[in-house]
């Protein structure tokens, strides 16, 4: 690809448009931004409501573990439902139903309707799944990249916008002792208004277009057997990730050994009926065989799942803990420690976008994954140096250059993602998500187990350098910057999703 090229088709200024697939965008991101708002409405209001409640430190840690558990296994049956039904409708009923547990939250008066309502909130993280499929339906492969790192960028930063602007809300408009209830119903009831506002005012492809669907439901449609294979096998790392947490709960004692061990023989039940569910829908067709140019080779999946993991996992990570290592390194008050800890997330505005930006411009997605992967393990190799002898102004120049590599890279991540098969696109996403809560509960857990920050930056190092090595098996998809999506041309995967309707606009 050319300078020439380059340029000529680069105009930031389109961007700001409020029509065709910019009204998709904008209207999307808005609303992974609210799903992120209400997911994290908990953590900036944390304070408040164990005094007013009489929570124990311990029991904001389980509600904490609470947030995150079920946003792995809800990630991945939201890419189900969004391949069959369309992001339209996905998003609209996820907004509309996950109102329900924020309100009930709000109003919990006890440690048992606490733990039920965040448990099924945490399933409002999904998503972010259902955006990446419909953002991939309205821009071609040549600038999917920066509109899907605009989609997350903007998105993510719903978690921030909950930090900053819920206390104040809660404190200023509301008051009282109650204020930060009121705070938490604002989200629930902001989500609820825009899925409406969404339902009619999107729709799940352009005039014209059709919505391609798997031609099998209940398991990810792989073509071959070591894809068969390799799917089964990579259902086992978010098991054992829902299995950490199950642990974690019971060393915290909210969990009763008996009921630990229930947990661990649901979680072994789930994979032998997920390895039978995805062998039952697939077997039968890779036997009969698919035409060459409807194959795909399921280890680029498993390539771009350990790529967020190293990513949006470590980010949800440090993020989580920065507070904390500056304020214990350079002693500084909570409120200095909390704005450069916040900044990290900042970056995301900034970073993600970039990280799609690059890869739609630099002629090869895969190199330039691979380049960020580099960059974030350097990041945090250097991250591991900083200790109080560094200033304070030089430590946060090295945090925020490691930022910048690891919200480019899952841009980068989520540039690649849309193109390996369309049909399945939401179940590739919903996947890969998942891989990032993974990768969260993995590094926090190592975190937990360390004496030191230094070495929990060098675990996420070394995973980044195994993640970037297996970066170099992951192939350029088709058409990787081509005007209309691979499946989009007279091939078998367009005439195989003919007979669907395309969904049309209420």
């Amino acid at each position: 690809m050319s300078a020439h090229t380059i340029t000529k088709r680069f105009n930031p200024l389109q961007y700001l448009s409020f029509k065709g697939p910019y009204k998709t965008l904008h209207m999307t991101w808005f609303a992974f931004f609210l799903t992120f708002m209400a997911w994290f409405n908990m953590a900036p209001l944390a304070t408040t409501m164990k005094a007013q409640i009489g929570l124990s430190a311990q029991d904001i840690k389980v509600l904490l573990i609470c947030n995150v558990a079920l946003t792995i296994p809800a990630r991945i049956v939201i890419g189900m439902l969004l391949d069959r039904f369309g992001p339209r409708k996905v998003y609209s009923w996820l907004l509309w139903v996950m109102a329900i547990p924020c309100w009930v939250f709000a109003f919990s008066t006890n440690m048992t309707q606490l733990v039920i309502t965040r448990l099924l909130l945490g399933c409002i993280g999904a998503g972010f799944v259902i955006g990446i499929r419909m953002v991939a339906e309205w821009f071609p492969p040549r600038d999917v990249g920066e509109a899907e790192g605009i989609y997350g960028g903007f998105g993510n930063f719903g978690s921030a916008a909950s930090a900053m602007l819920l206390p104040v809300i809660a404190l200023n408009f509301f008051g009282g002792e109650d204020g930060w209830r009121y705070a938490i119903v604002l989200t629930g009831v902001t989500c609820f208004i825009y899925g409406f506002i969404y339902f009619f005012n999107v729709q799940d492809t352009p005039p014209g277009q059709v919505y391609h669907k798997p031609k099998r439901a209940g398991a990810m449609e792989v073509t071959s057997w070591g894809s068969l294979y390799g799917l089964i096998f990579m259902q086992l790392p978010m098991l054992a990730a829902l299995g950490l947490l199950n642990w974690k709960l019971h060393n915290l004692n909210f969990l009763p050994t008996q009921g630990a061990h229930v947990v661990y023989g649901i979680l072994v039940a789930t994979f032998l009926f997920q390895g039978w569910k995805a062998w039952t829908v697939n077997a039968p067709q890779i036997r009969e065989g698919y035409q060459e140019d409807d194959k795909w080779n399921f280890r680029q999946v498993a390539v771009l799942d350990f790529a967020y993991f190293v990513t949006f996992g470590s980010e949800l990570a440090v993020v989580s803990m920065l507070p904390w290592f500056f304020q214990d390194t350079w002693s500084l008050t909570p409120q200095v420690a909390g704005a450069i800890a916040a900044s990290f997330a900042f970056m995301n505005l900034f970073a993600r976008p970039m990280g799609g930006f690059l890869s739609d411009r630099l002629g090869s997605r895969t190199k330039t994954l691979l380049v960020l992967l580099l960059g974030l393990s350097v990041g945090y190799m250097l991250m591991a140096q900083l200790n109080s002898t560094w200033p304070v102004w030089l430590a946060v120049c090295v945090t925020m250059t490691c930022s910048f590599f690891v919200q480019a890279g899952e841009g980068a991540v989520y540039a690649i993602v849309p193109l390996v098969k369309k049909r399945v696109t939401g179940q590739i996403a919903g996947m890969v998500g998942a891989y990032g809560n993974v990768g969260a509960v993995t590094f926090l857990t190592v975190f937990s187990l360390v004496s030191n920050a230094s070495t929990f930056f060098y675990t996420i190092g070394a995973c980044a350098i195994v993640c970037a090595g297996g970066a170099l098996f992951l192939k350029e998809p088709k058409g990787s910057f081509a005007d209309v999506h691979h499946c989009e041309s007279n091939g078998p995967e367009t005439s195989a999703a003919a007979a669907e309707p395309a969904t049309v606009s209420a």
